[in-house]
């Protein structure tokens, strides 16, 4: 059980993280807030809205508010897995060849627009984002630890674009829709860009040292079985569902548990409630789900509207 002392000091390293974000990101504490989680339990983000709302922002802050490495990948149609892994380069002198680690073996990874590459290089991101390593010409490679995949896509944006497969979808912990601000945060946004980007004067609010601490008093929150059957349950009804061809996976239930340690430690507890898992399971349930006839743009808000009417129907537990 992790003591109430130890809570409350990483309360405060989370606390100046999530301030340090809201400095580049104006006027959006959800997409904030989802994306600490994101990072407090390990996973990766899929940040998804129209352009110019500040997908690239939201991305660098989170990045920047942290001690670490940073790598930044536009992603293009012509890109090659080799320019995410690396390759091997012959060494004339040497009479061999010598692995060039690419970008991807960094802390964190800004993949910006990952639906305009090929499926093929998209591929290359699944083993890194599943088990922490890539694999390169019958060799292992660890990454980075903590390693994170901060993506970003337009879902309005057809001409172009490579749709994300299911598979690739489910190693995102969860999507971060941000959506337009309000006219008086559009108004202190354009006030504040006056002198250039926010975003990069933000200096890092926590350090790695801190961050692994961090990560491992997470997995140490209670998830009483009641919650446990809850979660399942939920998950069981996706699967069960009319209207889905697609329920969630195995995958997507233990990201949830993950998930709600995080929210639940974010906030100051060392044990998870049921309104945790009611907050956390659009976010991380909606992108892993397939609706029954219907073409891209309705898929995500129709998934949303199954999950809400499956917790309405689902007893919470006390």
């Amino acid at each position: 059980m992790i003591g109430a002392n130890v809570i409350a000091e990483s309360k405060d390293q989370i606390s100046q993280l999530v301030e340090n974000i809201s400095i580049a990101l104006l006027g959006k504490p959800d997409a904030v807030r989802l994306s600490v989680v994101a990072l407090l339990a390990e996973g990766h983000i899929l940040i998804e809205d129209a352009p110019g709302v500040g997908k690239t922002t939201l991305a660098k802050a989170i990045a920047k508010s942290l001690d670490c490495s940073f790598t930044r990948l536009q992603f293009t149609p012509d890109m090659l897995p080799s320019d995410i892994l690396g390759s091997s380069v012959f060494l004339p002198n040497l009479g061999d060849f010598e692995f060039r680690r690419g970008p991807i073996f960094t802390h964190v990874l800004l993949a910006d627009e990952i639906n305009r590459t090929t499926p093929r290089t998209q591929s290359a991101l699944l083993e890194a984002m599943n088990e922490g390593q890539v694999s390169v010409e019958g060799k292992t490679y660890p990454l980075e630890v903590p390693f994170f995949v901060l993506a970003t896509q337009n879902p309005f944006e057809y001409e172009g674009t490579f749709p994300l497969p299911e598979n690739q979808l489910d190693r995102f912990t969860l999507c971060v829709e941000i959506g337009y601000p309000t006219r008086d945060f559009e108004r202190q946004v354009l006030n504040n860009h006056r002198n250039g980007e926010p975003v990069d004067q933000l200096r890092a609010a926590i350090t790695l040292d801190q961050l692994r601490n961090v990560h491992r008093q997470v997995r140490e929150v209670t998830v009483e079985d009641s919650v446990n059957d809850y979660i399942l349950d939920i998950i069981a009804a996706t699967r069960d569902h009319d209207e889905l061809l697609l329920g969630v996976s195995t995958r997507g239930a233990l990201t949830l548990y993950r998930t709600v340690q995080a929210l639940a430690f974010m906030q100051g507890r060392n044990y998870v409630i049921p309104d945790d898992v009611k907050d956390l399971v659009i976010p991380v349930l909606s992108h892993r789900m397939i609706c029954k006839g219907l073409i891209r743009e309705g898929q995500r808000a129709r998934s949303g509207e199954i999950l809400r009417q499956i917790l309405r129907e689902i007893p919470v537990p006390r």
